[in-house]
């Protein structure tokens, strides 16, 4: 195998959309192995000598670099990109899954600032905030219409600094402040329940560093209190992707040793891999210690079920694919995001960075999930009366500059307009009859497609949906697949997620 990818991860957040790059962190290439295009340098170096003779104003030399860069790479594709001193900060924060802040996760609310969940153990934990609680003040600024970026960036800080919430409690009619120390915060990418008797909930928000130690160390203790467990649903809806290591160890935890989990194809040699269900490629250990090693070892035979959505992106595909390919679960839900491209991210020096796409990845069977996603093995609704948000999401297929499956030409798809004029206006009617309407919180004893994934492992009859089809532009590309598959195969053998201050 040649040298492995580095993995890291960057989030895109929201409700529409939920692509996420899978991305691994390399050295800068020193040496060029193509000659620079020296007419085209002359003529950048001609405009920016314009600029900076001619222009109305002085300009700022980096600035005139960094905008040159920025439009450079965001050429190219939606997940390239450039990172300032400012955004490569952010990115390697969002890896981590760690930051100093008083720990919640938040959405927005009637124009306020509303807590999904406090983070366990976290100080705003400690200080007693409650999910559904409303933030109206920050200090001394009214949150009303401020951004959920502006409300993050006033709740984080340097450690042992103070912030002061003014807080709103619906259920008991009360305003009151709580002054919070900021501290450092671990992020819980892993929820997990007992949502029946035999029955487990496994929730992965997205793929990072702590991920896979999370999972092995709550999903071990969970098999160990119910060794009797009759079934398990793995739930990645809304999960935009993260580590490519974190989503190999995933798999790994549910499949048989070695078998191949997912493998890259691109220029570079080191971009041409088969990544198996094995330590050495998932574990972050210089020993290649498993973090997986002591799990019970029903975990790979208990009957599964993945839940997924056009939210599931990148990393969430990748475990979803190996899962369906190998036949270890059954995959229900939407037609995924379609995030099947590999970024890797090259330091440009100590404070700034270059994200570039170099691969696309592929599923054991060959199959490349680029602009196309993981279909489900099941079709199943939103809610019991039919799909609200579902047309409205974006994914790859819509982007702008999205890369090709590779595996066939791809056609804009007619029906999508439609599909999300039709769904603005069922939306428009739902908010109408009721402005408080959402959706029904996953995990919850009224999340439709989680009671339909029961239903399957209980051998219970499942509400399939009637509406829901693959959309014709995957269907142009999964006939080009079929057409060129031996030209195509990779190397034999291969909810919004809530931010938190």
């Amino acid at each position: 195998m040649g040298s492995k990818f580095r993995t890291a991860g960057w989030v895109t957040v929201g409700i529409v959309t939920g692509a996420l790059a899978t991305v691994s962190v390399q050295t800068l290439a020193s040496n060029q192995s193509r000659p620079l295009p020296l007419q085209e340098l002359q003529q950048f170096a001609a405009v920016y000598g314009m600029i900076k003779s001619s222009y109305v104003e002085q300009t700022d030399d980096k600035k005139l670099i960094s905008d040159a860069i920025s439009g450079m790479v965001s050429g190219l594709d939606p997940h390239s990109q450039y990172y300032d001193q400012k955004a490569f900060k952010e990115f390697k924060e969002e890896t981590s899954g760690k930051f100093v802040g008083v720990g919640i996760e938040i959405s927005q609310e009637d124009g306020l600032i509303k807590v999904v969940s406090p983070i366990e153990g976290s100080p705003a934990d400690k200080a007693g905030l409650k999910a559904g609680d409303l933030i109206t003040r920050i200090d001394d600024k009214a949150v009303r219409g401020m951004s959920i970026s502006d409300a993050v960036k006033r709740m984080r800080g340097k450690a042992d600094t103070k912030v002061v919430l003014t807080v709103f409690r619906k259920d008991e009619n009360r305003t009151f402040t709580v002054t919070i120390t900021r501290a450092e915060i671990r992020t819980q990418s892993v929820r997990l329940k007992m949502v029946e008797p035999d029955y487990a909930w496994v929730r992965i928000t997205q793929f990072q560093e702590r991920t896979v130690e999370d999972f092995a160390q709550k999903v071990g203790t969970l098999l160990r209190e119910n060794p009797g467990m009759k079934g398990m649903v793995l739930d990645l809806r809304n999960d935009p992707g993260g580590l490519l290591d974190a989503a190999i160890a995933i798999s790994a935890a549910f499949l048989p040793e070695d078998v191949p989990v997912v493998s890259t194809k691109g220029q570079l040699s080191d971009s041409n891999t088969i990544y198996r269900a094995r330590p050495q490629d998932y574990s972050r250990s210089i020993l290649r210690r498993d973090p997986l090693q002591g799990l019970p070892a029903n975990l790979k035979t208990i009957p599964l079920v993945v839940l997924v959505n056009e939210g599931s992106a990148s990393a969430s595909e990748i475990v979803a694919g190996a899962l369906q390919d190998h036949k270890r679960a059954t995959i229900m839900g939407s037609q995924t995001f379609g995030k099947g491209s590999v970024q890797t991210v090259r330091p440009l020096g100590p404070d700034t960075g270059l994200k570039i796409t170099i691969a696309r990845y592929y599923t054991p069977s060959g199959k490349s999930i680029q602009a196309t996603g993981i279909v489900p093995d099941v079709m199943v609704d939103e809610t019991e009366k039919g799909n609200v948000l579902s047309a409205l999401r974006e994914r790859e297929a819509d982007l702008d500059q999205h890369i090709s499956s590779g595996q066939g030409a791809e056609k804009p798809d007619p029906e999508r307009t439609r599909q999300r004029e039709e769904a603005l206006k069922k939306l428009e009617e739902q908010t109408k009859a009721d402005p408080k309407w959402r959706l029904p919180e996953f995990g919850s004893a009224e999340d439709f497609p989680l009671i339909q994934a029961l239903n399957k492992l209980k051998g219970l009859p499942v509400v399939a949906s009637q509406t829901k089809t693959v959309r014709k532009a995957e269907e142009t590309a999964k006939a080009g697949e079929q057409a060129g598959k031996g030209d195509t195969k990779p190397p034999a053998t291969p909810e919004k997620p809530a931010s938190r201050p």
